[in-house]
């Protein structure tokens, strides 16, 4: 049978003492985690506001894709549909087809200097 020696009163309190500085040591380490997490260049708010900002670049990106593929649609349709184009020249050129007769509306000046006067 073994016997162990009492290692005494001095090295009871040197353990608690070792104990106490672990506790603190692991609670500093906690602490600094935790300041790490909520800031920094990389900190959680960070992140967030990152995630929302790619987020909305996915949106543009998407309204952009869809943008592109009508304006695609609109030239492959000025390429080859004669109707568009005339269609076009028409609203944008003012061009009318022979035998064709224009009216312009002109609106009256004297009522549109009653409408400017009036409040």
């Amino acid at each position: 049978m073994i016997i162990k020696q009492n290692r005494g009163r001095q090295w009871l309190e040197w353990r608690q003492r070792v104990l106490i500085v672990m506790q603190v040591l692991g609670a500093g380490g906690c602490v600094w985690l935790f300041v790490g997490l909520f800031s920094g260049d990389m900190g959680l708010t960070r992140y967030l506001s990152m995630r929302d900002h790619a987020w909305n670049l996915e949106q543009e990106l998407s309204t952009l894709r869809r943008e592109s593929a009508t304006l695609q649609h609109d030239i492959t349709r000025l390429q080859h549909d004669p109707a568009k184009i005339e269609q076009l020249a028409r609203e944008q050129l003012g061009y009318v087809r022979k035998g064709e007769t224009v009216y312009q509306l002109v609106p009256d000046p004297d009522k549109k200097l009653e409408s400017l006067s009036k409040p």
